[in-house]
């Protein structure tokens, strides 16, 4: 009876073990935060919601820039998306990029090589390095274009800097001017 009561009893814990969600990728290094830490661009959710988050928050556009991340639309191969942040602009149809979880699972590629191949040179067709076939990846990747991070602020700006006359500040402050 208590043998019977042990196997029914671990039955149940095995089955509430399976019952247990754990997130695939906990603990693996992934894309988005990846992107968002390299490059400043302070975005969330899944990689193929960062296009339409950056309406009206983040410049976007289809001309590659050292610091901007560029965003990959939802594909079949990837069905979040991807983001990657530009390291180094080659010229207008090529870029380095660095970026987490494309070629090795939770890994960083640092200046990947990666190539427009959309019809219309506007970034919505690319070819990114793949590590494990040492070259371009055999397929190419829908793309919405890329994000900009805002430039610095300028600490100056909108602050007006005045000079004075010092006869005339002089001549100010006897008057109770200041």
């Amino acid at each position: 009876m208590i043998g019977g009561f042990r196997a029914l009893f671990a039955a149940m814990m095995l089955a509430l073990g399976a019952l247990t969600v754990t997130p695939a990728a906990a603990g693996v290094l992934q894309c988005v935060p990846f992107a968002r830490q390299a490059s400043g661009i302070e975005l969330y959710g899944n990689a193929n919601s960062w296009w339409g988050q950056a309406e009206g928050r983040y410049d976007r556009g289809h001309e590659p820039r050292v610091g901007a991340v560029l965003a990959f639309s939802s594909s079949r191969a990837m069905p979040v998306g991807h983001v990657a942040m530009v390291s180094k602009v080659v010229n207008d149809r090529e870029v380095l990029l660095t970026h987490a979880n494309w070629s090795y699972r939770g890994g960083i590629e640092r200046n990947v090589r990666a190539i427009d191949v959309s019809p219309d040179n506007d970034w919505t067709d690319v070819r990114v390095w793949y590590g494990p076939i040492g070259k371009l990846g055999l397929r190419s990747n829908p793309a919405r274009g890329f994000i900009y991070a805002n430039p610095p602020r300028d600490e100056t700006s909108g602050v007006r800097f005045a000079s004075a006359d010092r006869a005339t500040a002089g001549a100010e402050a006897a008057r109770g001017a200041y």
